[in-house]
């Protein structure tokens, strides 16, 4: 992890008793918290309803639901995360549902010695994976890691913030991804022209350089390592590492810029859940601030 952040450790253990009120839709729309993991959830179930997906492992499972609701499901779930709180709060529900606490373990997915126990009975037949690659530094390590525990025609489902998004949010993120992606190869004398006109016409004081990270449970001094990734990359690497039969679900929609939501909050939400039963297949990469891949091991 890079210096002056807090581990992903730290930020989920800090989170682990409270997280599962991520998912409440009901609750969520109360608040000023935005159901997306609500929404993905979603995508989730309707991944691993066939039959064929009867073992599945969750790297970065948290608080065990996503894990819980594919139980309930008939599925038999395994799964491992960093955070040891997260990881009791996960055997503490997951008991409950009849699966084996010997199932749920702490572990880094960058280090496959620490879950080699997991595979005793062969690789699974699913992979899920949230929250997860936004904070890992070696993506194609990671998702190597991650194809060596499914089987040849297993699937995975895995999830990534999406750097496409700053097209839309027209402020500093806008500015960055324009001078630092798009133009990358551009002189910089040219690049320099285009960053005086970027900072007329975006908000660039927006969003603020992060200076804490609020969680459900306190406030650590530090932001945690998170990063975007450009999902036109994303596939090339997925490709690279040895699946096929990709597929993209955007999540996590804005119907307007970020600066416009907090002086039309009510409106900026209702919109928003409205759009996420959106179903083209390319207004969600601008609009949404996450996506997920679906991909199948060959």
């Amino acid at each position: 992890m890079k210096k002056k952040t807090e581990s992903a450790e730290t930020y989920y253990d800090a989170a682990a008793q409270s997280y599962n009120k991520l998912y409440s839709f009901e609750d969520l729309v109360k608040t000023n918290i935005y159901p997306a993991n609500y929404f993905r959830l979603q995508k989730l179930i309707n991944c691993f309803l066939k039959p064929e997906y009867k073992r599945i492992i969750e790297i970065g499972l948290g608080e065990g639901t996503p894990a819980l609701t594919l139980s309930k499901a008939g599925k038999n779930v395994f799964g491992f995360d960093i955070s040891t709180k997260m990881v009791k709060e996960a055997q503490k529900r997951l008991d409950k549902a009849g699966v084996p606490k010997e199932n749920v373990i702490c572990a880094d997915i960058n280090d496959p010695i620490s879950y080699i126990q997991l595979l005793n009975d062969g690789p699974f037949d699913g992979l899920v994976a949230m929250g997860v690659l936004q904070h890992m530094e070696k993506d194609e390590y990671v998702l190597n890691n991650m194809a060596s525990l499914l089987k040849s025609g297993g699937r995975a489902f895995i999830m990534f913030r999406n750097k496409l998004f700053s097209l839309f949010t027209f402020n500093r993120l806008t500015k960055e991804f324009i001078l630092n992606d798009l133009l990358v190869n551009v002189k910089t004398d040219m690049k320099k022209e285009v960053e005086k006109y970027l900072d007329k016409i975006l908000r660039i004081d927006l969003p603020p350089p992060p200076k804490q990270v609020v969680t459900t449970q306190k406030v650590l001094d530090k932001p945690v390592f998170s990063k975007f990734h450009n999902p036109f990359e994303v596939l090339e690497m997925f490709k690279k590492v040895g699946f096929k039969s990709t597929r993209l679900h955007w999540y996590h929609y804005h119907p307007a810029m970020p600066s416009l939501e907090k002086e039309n909050s009510k409106i900026f939400k209702e919109e928003a859940i409205r759009l996420e039963h959106e179903m083209s297949s390319w207004r969600g990469m601008f609009l949404c601030s996450a996506f997920v891949v679906e991909a199948k091991k060959k």
